[in-house]
């Protein structure tokens, strides 16, 4: 089912502790990597690349101002996932 193996993926990607603590944080609005690693207390290097992971699954976007990137979460995405995964665990009919 691939509805089933994308949910997996999901769970997979926001079960790593940085990456859902990244998270947490870009849903007070947008961040740039600068912004995360010292807010996190995290090297820049893993913060950009657990920011990889999530923008390549679709869970953050990004801009450009000026020389810096920023990064949000997508509200949009992340609603389809948690009803996909609500999908799967809460019964029917409730």
């Amino acid at each position: 089912n691939k509805d089933l193996t994308h949910t997996i993926e999901f769970l997979k990607i926001i079960s790593q502790e940085q990456r859902l603590k990244i998270l947490c944080l870009l849903k007070n609005g947008e961040h740039c990597v600068c912004d995360i690693w010292q807010h996190l207390d995290m090297p820049q290097n893993l913060v950009s690349h657990h920011l990889k992971v999530l923008k390549e699954f679709g869970l953050i976007q990004s801009r450009k101002n000026g020389v810096k990137v920023l990064y949000r979460i997508d509200e949009h995405a992340v609603t389809q996932h948690t009803q996909l995964l609500n999908h799967f665990l809460i019964p029917y009919g409730n």
